[in-house]
């Protein structure tokens, strides 16, 4: 059996060398998942432990730093909803220039580069100045979130589809075409899951209550999705906008609307009413292998 260490490391059973390798002078842009180390991809693990140069965000938790070596150059460059951060002109000069050097650059994202990430962007701005980049994907929030709090994304005769939204540029422009936008999603039966937009809950509540949506479809808020501090929120489409000024946790908040909230609900119950003892196997019937 590998090691996890081996794993990172990029070395199997038979000592060779696995082929997951950033090249000097190479980008790669990284997911890193919702938070804990844990929930990284192996690939992306053994590509951060490559880097010499690592550009990363501040939803990048520190047990995931640790997977740097101590030489790498560590560049910091925010990206918070509602908070200063470098502007995306001048991380995109920050790439180009560290992958100019020779360095091995690894851009490390929370989540996945691909969902609301920029990280098309970034590799598009790269490929225009002769530099080669390559895409390694992350658990964006809502999956894991989905994963945290038992709330399927889906559910048979209930949700049949999923749709991720941004909840940072809701506008009254944007809600004036809202109601025959979203009427369209409310009826194809579709779990709408906003990201960053807890500051915003009050302006989706008003336009998904003028496209006719149920007062009373259950909403979760998810502060901190995955991490050991995770805090679950819930409300109703008419409650939210309330429900969400009593979260006081600066952490990153996902939004999750419809009726599959109620089924994780239903499910959390359920597993705390378990008693984890009286679950496990008597003693009398373990069976013993030789």
């Amino acid at each position: 059996m590998q090691t996890i260490d081996s794993v990172i490391q990029g070395v199997n059973l038979t000592g060779a060398v696995n082929s997951t390798s950033l090249q000097s002078g190479e980008v790669a842009i990284v997911g890193a998942g919702c938070g804990q180390l844990e929930l990284m991809t192996i690939k992306a693990a053994r590509i951060v432990a490559q880097a010499e140069a690592l550009v990363f965000d501040s939803l990048v938790s520190s047990e995931i730093l640790t997977l740097v070596t101590p030489t790498c150059q560590r560049h910091f460059v925010g990206k918070r909803c509602g908070q200063p951060s470098i502007k995306q002109e001048d991380i995109n000069a920050l790439l180009l220039s560290l992958a100019r050097q020779g360095l091995k650059v690894v851009r490390l994202k929370g989540g996945d580069p691909h969902i609301f990430g920029r990280g098309s962007e970034e590799a598009l701005y790269l490929a225009q100045h002769g530099i080669r980049s390559q895409f390694v994907a992350g658990v964006t929030a809502a999956l894991g979130c989905a994963s945290s709090t038992g709330i399927p994304l889906t559910f048979r005769g209930m949700a049949r589809s999923v749709t991720l939204i941004t909840g940072t540029k809701m506008s009254d422009d944007d809600n004036a075409v809202a109601p025959a936008q979203w009427q369209a999603l409310l009826a194809a039966q579709s779990t709408l899951v906003f990201y960053m937009g807890k500051e915003q809950a009050a302006r989706i509540s008003v336009g998904l209550l003028d496209a006719q949506c149920d007062a009373t479809l259950p909403v979760a808020f998810v502060t901190n999705g995955g991490r050991p501090n995770q805090i679950v929120t819930y409300a109703t489409v008419k409650t939210m906008a309330e429900a969400a000024l009593t979260i006081k946790d600066s952490g990153p908040t996902l939004i999750i609307i419809g009726d599959v909230v109620g089924v994780g609900q239903q499910l959390t119950s359920l597993l705390n009413d378990i008693d984890f003892a009286s679950s496990q196997p008597h003693q009398e019937y373990e069976a013993l292998y030789a």
